[in-house]
Order: structure tokens, then sequence, then C-alpha cells
């Protein structure tokens, strides 16, 4: 070979060089540009999650409020019933002791034939202690009345909450919409 020869090589390989060397420098600013756009797309998801999250977030402390309230109420209702039921058993008790003073005068009837005064004083008393058990169950049947509007109350107060609680749930499923929306735009595996 000859010099001219060897130089016309050398000079096809250096623009082949050169060439190479602007192909590899494209690929690798293609390469660059494309991360950054995934980077930008990344921070604009992650910024979107961020956002959801905070949303649910706020919601989640809004159902928990909610809730809290309803449990309030319901303990409040429980705690009037206990007060009801209380004086219930009181008046029970009543009850009972009129019943056992009655018991004891019905005793005293086998020996009546014989003492006829003695039974009429009994009677009146027996009388007495009807007037009283009446007067008790009086307080029975208001009591069981108020029981019965606390638990109407207390119905009303778990109607009221379950409406709350769907609402929350529909109120979910829309704020849940962009999320999908989100997850349709940018479809990561």
């Amino acid at each position: 070979m000859s010099e001219e020869d060897e130089e016309l090589n050398d000079a096809i390989l250096q623009q082949q060089y050169r060439r190479a060397l602007s192909s590899f420098e494209g690929i690798i600013l293609g390469q660059i540009e494309i991360k950054n756009k995934l980077g930008a797309r990344l921070n604009y998801s992650i910024q979107a999650g961020i956002t959801i999250l905070g949303v649910i977030a706020v919601s989640i402390l809004v159902l928990l409020l909610t809730l809290s309230a309803q449990v309030n109420r319901i303990s409040a209702v429980v705690a009037d019933m206990n007060a009801h039921f209380t004086s219930v058993a009181t008046e029970m008790r009543l009850i009972r002791g009129h019943m056992a003073s009655m018991e004891k005068r019905a005793a005293l009837m086998q020996q009546m034939d014989e003492q006829t005064a003695v039974m009429e004083r009994e009677m009146r008393a027996m009388g007495a202690s009807m007037d009283v058990m009446r007067h008790t169950v009086q307080g029975i049947d208001h009591h069981v009345a108020a029981v019965r509007a606390s638990v109407g109350n207390m119905s009303l107060n778990i109607d009221l909450m379950n409406n709350e609680v769907q609402f929350m749930g529909q109120e979910m499923l829309r704020m849940s919409k962009p999320a999908r929306a989100v997850n349709k735009m940018f479809p990561f595996p």
C-alpha cells in the first residue's frame, strides 16, 4: 500500500469514527431526554398520588369524627336507658313487697269465717295495697314509655348514622374517580 492509500484509509476511518461518535452522542442525548420526560411524568404522578392520599385522609378523618359523634349520642341514650331500667328495678322491688304483703293477708282468709271484723280490716288494707300497686304500675308504665322513646331515639340515630355511612361510601367512590383517571393516563406496571 502506498501512502496515499493509507491517508485515504485514515480519512475514511476518521469519517466513520466521527459518524459513529455523533450517532452515539445522539443516542445518549435521546436517552437523557426520555429519562427527563419520564422523571417529570413520575413527579406529576407522585404529586397526584399525594393529593389523592390527602383527600382520602381528610375523608377518613371526617368519617371518624362523624362516627365518634354518633357513638357519643348512642352512649348518652344507653346511659338514659340504664337510668330507666334502674327505676324499673326499684318499682319491681316495691311490687314484690306488696305481693308478699298480699300473700300474708290472703293466708289469713282461712280464719275469716270466725273473724269477719278482722276480714274487713284486712280487706281495707288490701285495697290500700292495691292502690299503692296501681300507682306503682302507673310509674312503671311511665318508665316503660320513656324507655320506648329512648329506644326510638336510638333507632333514629342509628338510621342517621347508616345514612351518613352510605353517603360517605358514595363520596369515596366519587373521589376515587380522579385516581382511576390518573391510572388510565399513566399506566405503570
